[in-house]
């Protein structure tokens, strides 16, 4: 079984918002297979289902954010699964806006969410699908940014980049990383 794991904000203030990207790729998942995440376990919202032909179960941690380590932590010890099984769909904001960077390990960088699942998992070993919501113009508070709603005109194209990161993540799960990496690491240009 795969853990795949939807970052963001439990609460409707933070629905529409550039932070709560992995919770809306892991919705659309949901969506494709025909389930909804909402059963309450070790502090997230799963379900269960199969991506082609793997059983996998889907989470939204509901711990907010900066501690979805704990519960992305809790379901990989309840279901007894290894690190490489996680695939984490997280927001970026130092990647251009739309643009999709998968890998299998690696630093978090600035994102907190990150850094919270690699210290609770004390590895950096799985695998992440980063969707860029880097701005076109300077942000003097970078938190105001990614906890402020898209703007109407951006509406098109982060539906576009949440296809695509739903897609990556079902070639994730069929095919391994390293070909979801070959086939969506490429820099699209931003909406002007």
């Amino acid at each position: 079984m795969k853990l795949i794991a939807g970052l963001g904000n439990p609460g409707y203030e933070y629905h529409l918002t550039p932070h709560n990207l992995g919770f809306m790729a892991v919705d659309l998942v949901a969506e494709r297979c025909g389930v909804e995440i909402s059963r309450p376990e070790a502090q997230a919202l799963t379900a269960l289902t199969r991506l082609a032909g793997v059983e996998v179960m889907l989470a939204k941690p509901q711990t907010y954010m900066n501690l979805s380590g704990m519960a992305v932590g809790r379901l990989l010890g309840k279901y007894e699964l290894p690190v490489e099984d996680l695939i984490v769909l997280v927001d970026e904001a130092d990647l251009p806006f739309g643009s999709l960077r998968i890998r299998g390990s690696g630093s978090a960088g600035s994102h907190n969410g990150l850094k919270s699942i690699i210290g609770a998992l004390e590895s950096d070993q799985f695998a992440r699908v980063r969707m860029g919501i880097g701005p076109d113009h300077p942000v003097g508070d970078r938190a105001a940014y990614v906890l402020g709603r898209f703007r109407k005109g951006d509406l098109e194209a982060v539906a576009e980049m949440l296809e695509r990161a739903a897609d990556a993540t079902t070639m994730i799960v069929a095919e391994g990383v390293e070909k979801a990496m070959n086939r969506y690491n490429r820099r699209v240009t931003s909406p002007s």
